[in-house]
């Protein structure tokens, strides 16, 4: 059987250093990816950063979309791989990322599926390096009841048949918060996640550009309609942060 081709989903919005070395997290993977697509949602061109990166096929979309999930959709649009896999501009994969999910989607029946995740805690210094502060491990197997407390799966970390996107809408723009959240319980009804053991993914935090630290009334919105749309309890707001801490390595991580 031919294996699966994959696409790289990327979202930027003017931060060409952090998208420099999420595009050389791509170039580095041993399992190639057919294309990488960039919704460049920012007001600074990505062109040349982009262009710089050294991929073989680049495909850069100005967005301005003003959110995550509509930009996501934008990238999609077009791409001609049987899998797409997300990576924020923000977090980077390790050389074995595509490399694992690769073969999991070579199973017809996964549809959905995803690598566990370290999530850092970081500063960038005077001169736009990356200084780690602390790390926690994600490493759980899909687990549809905890999945209605918390959102312990980033997009970064998986990839989903482009057939099963199209078909469930991609994400939904209406959410300009959790709409990954969204979509992850969207899929779940329909479908098996698969867990590929393995941390290769960096979801790298910082306390300024990391949405997941915003409080406001629109999140508080978007966690009620989340949970009235799925019917369980609206969440509390959590960090991602906090997230990692609650969840971490659970009874069926690796």
């Amino acid at each position: 059987m031919k294996p699966p081709t994959i696409a790289a989903i990327v979202v930027t919005r003017d931060r060409p250093q952090l998208l420099r070395d999420a595009l050389a997290s791509i170039a580095a993977q041993r399992l190639s990816p057919l294309e990488v697509r960039i919704a460049d949602d920012g007001d600074v061109p990505a062109f040349e950063t982009a262009e710089g990166a050294g991929l073989l096929e680049v495909t850069l979309l100005p967005s301005q979309m003003g959110q995550a999930g509509a930009a996501r959709n934008l990238a999609a649009q077009g791409a001609r791989s049987d899998v797409l896999a997300f990576l924020d501009d923000d977090d980077r994969w390790l050389p074995d990322h595509l490399a694992g999910l690769g073969p999991a989607f070579a199973e017809p029946e996964v549809e959905l599926a995803f690598r566990d995740v370290a999530v850092i805690r970081e500063r960038l210094g005077d001169g736009g390096e990356r200084i780690e502060l602390e790390r926690r491990v994600i490493a759980r197997d899909w687990d549809p009841c905890l999945m209605r407390r918390d959102d312990y799966i980033p997009p970064s970390a998986w990839g989903v048949r482009r057939a099963l996107f199209e078909r469930l809408g991609g994400f939904d723009p209406a959410f300009r918060f959790s709409e990954d959240w969204d979509f992850l319980l969207r899929a779940g009804a329909v479908t098996a996640p698969r867990r590929v053991p393995g941390t290769t993914v960096e979801v790298r935090l910082r306390d300024i550009g990391n949405s997941s630290t915003e409080h406001g009334p629109e999140r508080r919105a978007c966690l009620d309609e989340l949970a009235r749309r799925h019917a369980f309890a609206p969440p509390e707001i959590k960090t991602f942060w906090e997230v990692a801490r609650e969840v971490g390595r659970g009874p069926a991580g690796g």
